[in-house]
């Protein structure tokens, strides 16, 4: 048994491509069932997020696994596997892990060191745990991911400033308006990104909105993260959003809808220049909005240039986050080597102390008390060697070898 993770990224994949893969959490059982159907696919974890979706499985065979999965995602992206697969990330064996906690640390993320992805990891471990399809291997991994990217965060300077795409967003906005302040904010959404966006735009450090209209399907979570600041929000059901987007200065949609939620023809309604920022992935703004007059549209492409300033303030942050993923890598591996070897190691023992014991039938006492200091400390520095062979080659073709030949020579 191997692990291999195999998905679409930002770095590698148009985010055209990446909407279209991207799976939401109400699809999310019915994607994990295809995967475990696959016959070299064990245990599974997909990790889906507004800029990668990644499936971390448990396999038999690596060709058969890959086509398998590949087959999956291409299915969602609506276009043939051959189409897919340049655009289609590999990660085997330590490369995996290496991959994995890099991402949690924040390293791989469109703005490096940004929070949310940590939560994200953990929410698909979560999932998968509750699908049943997370067994030891693949939740010993992604614990580890999370302890790693703590302590990235905790340890080095990669989570100061601009961390996530929702303050991301909150200075974008005000650098192409020059200020929030006194302005009208409608927020579309009330899900994780919608409530970061919501906290940057209150903290107030580059302007105070003079109101935000929080506009969300569900008018009850809408409410409650109104609660914030009731003198500044109000709360709004997804079939107002018409009516709150009258008179707006900056529009922020950060709902997860497999269509537009914001049109042209509501944007219409709007009545004056208007900035819209559209955070869905899938997106959920209309591509015809760029031609209502007075709208300026921007996307998470154009985050790019805060990711660069983000970048030149820490870099020796990502230096250091670097370094720790890299010891948390290796301390997984060797975790893993001694975890995979355990059962054979504990059974060749076993089978020594057997042996050992099995001589000493029919010595006096005496006798017994003396066979059994040498015969044991004898028998210690027997299964030494092999003990160490056998743990640090486990999980690799030598390791395999090496427990064949264990068992044989033992009869284990």
């Amino acid at each position: 048994m191997a692990v291999i993770s195999v998905g679409v990224d930002h770095e590698h994949a148009s985010l055209g491509l990446l909407a279209e893969v991207t799976v939401p959490d109400d699809h999310l059982h019915k994607v994990i069932a295809e995967l475990t159907a696959l016959e070299d696919v064990g245990e599974v974890v997909v990790l889906s997020t507004c800029l990668r979706t990644e499936v971390y499985a448990v396999i038999e065979r690596f060709h058969g696994a890959l086509d398998g999965i590949t087959g999956v995602l291409a299915a969602r992206a609506k276009v043939e596997a051959d189409e897919l697969a340049p655009s289609v990330t590999v990660h085997f064996d330590r490369g995996v892990p290496a991959h994995l906690f890099a991402v949690a640390a924040g390293l791989r993320s469109a703005v490096p060191g940004e929070t949310e992805v940590l939560g994200q990891v953990r929410r698909a471990l979560e999932r998968a745990e509750d699908e049943g399809t997370a067994g030891t291997e693949l939740t010993a991994l992604f614990r580890h991911a999370l302890a790693a990217g703590r302590r990235a965060r905790h340890e080095t300077a990669i989570a100061r400033g601009t961390t996530s795409f929702a303050h991301a967003t909150v200075g974008m906005a005000a650098d192409e308006l020059g200020t929030l302040d006194g302005l009208a904010v409608v927020v579309v959404g009330a899900g994780a990104l919608a409530s970061g966006v919501l906290d940057g735009l209150l903290e107030g450090r580059r302007g105070t909105p003079s109101r935000i209209a929080l506009v969300n399907r569900t008018l009850g979570t809408a409410r409650a993260l109104a609660e914030r600041d009731h003198s500044r929000i109000t709360a709004i059901g997804l079939d107002e959003l018409g009516d709150a987007l009258t008179g707006a200065d900056l529009v922020v949609a950060a709902v997860e809808s497999p269509h537009a939620v914001v049109t042209a023809e509501l944007l219409g309604r709007v009545g004056r220049p208007v900035l819209v920022i559209d955070l869905g992935m899938p997106m959920c703004v209309a591509p015809d909005a760029l031609d209502v007059p007075g709208v300026r549209l921007l996307d998470l492409a154009h985050l790019r240039d805060v990711v660069d300033a983000a970048l030149h303030t820490r870099r020796g942050g990502f230096d250091a986050a670097e370094r720790i993923v890299a010891e948390e890598v290796e301390r997984h591996l060797e975790s893993h080597r001694a975890r995979g070897a355990a059962p054979l190691v504990t059974s060749l023992r076993a089978r020594l102390e057997a042996l050992r014991v099995a001589e000493l039938e029919g010595l006096s006492a005496d006798e017994r008390a003396i066979a059994e200091r040498v015969t044991r400390a004898l028998v210690a520095k027997i299964a030494h060697e092999p003990t160490v062979a056998l743990r640090e080659s486990s999980g690799t073709d030598r390791g395999q070898r090496l427990a064949d030949a264990a068992r044989t020579l033992f009869d284990l």
